[in-house]
């Protein structure tokens, strides 16, 4: 057994958990980019609601 063999078996055990990682990193990437997206436009939305709901208080007095 050379010393090539050591080497290839040595990556060859690790590129699994190594994959399995990456994905793993890029599923909670998409997670937190997407809950981060949806929470900028709920904060929109909520302040185009308050805006109008104060127009409205505001028209009747």
């Amino acid at each position: 057994m050379g010393m090539e063999d050591f080497w290839f078996n040595a990556i060859y055990s690790v590129a699994p958990t190594l994959g399995v990682g990456l994905i793993f990193w890029f599923i909670m990437r998409a997670i937190i980019r997407s809950d981060r997206t949806e929470r900028k436009a709920y904060a929109r939305i909520e302040a185009e609601e308050r805006a109008k709901e104060a127009a409205t208080v505001s028209e009747h007095r």
